[in-house]
């Protein structure tokens, strides 16, 4: 996908809708766009259950709405609001949130659940032309400690399909 018009008419008005835009968070999601999806070839994760350009696993959608949204209600009902009819489903609390399916199919909804994942974080996202600092910061808090990618990735991969600093 082209990353400046996912930035141009998908991550900055999402992000804007909810009042989370900042130019750390555009890039981020751009950064993690580029690196987890190859920059939006790959919807589905090969081998694996994550979903979407975000690549984000169904128990971590779950998990953003019963111990992180439902809490913040304000926001909530922002992203409830992007939730197309036919789409909606409970969370074991009795909360409505989007299906799975939507990670795959609605760049907004995957944007918003993308940016709730990182808004979880205890730390302020890094400037942003500290692309080490973005790269860090996705290490930590979303493919965590645990998981495969290095940061050293997330920059070529960066530079590879998005292709600014």
């Amino acid at each position: 996908m082209n990353a400046s018009q996912l930035k141009t008419y998908v991550i900055r008005p999402t992000l804007q809708r909810l009042d989370l835009w900042s130019e750390s968070a555009e890039k981020l999601l751009l950064g993690t766009i580029a690196h987890e999806s190859a920059g939006g070839e790959y919807l589905h994760q090969i081998g694996g259950p994550a979903l979407g350009i975000y690549q984000i696993e169904p128990p971590t959608h779950q998990d953003v709405w019963e111990n992180f949204l439902r809490y913040r209600s304000g926001l909530m009902l922002k992203i409830q609001d992007l939730i197309p009819p036919g789409h909606r489903k409970r969370t074991h609390g009795g909360w409505v949130c989007g299906s799975d399916s939507l990670l795959i199919t609605d760049l907004t909804y995957a944007t918003a659940i993308a940016r709730v994942i990182y808004l979880r974080a205890p730390l302020r996202l890094p400037e942003p032309d500290d692309m080490q600092g973005l790269a860090d910061y996705w290490k930590k808090y979303y493919n965590t400690p645990l998981g495969k990618g290095t940061t050293e990735k997330w920059l070529a991969d960066y530079a590879t399909h998005v292709g600014e600093s």
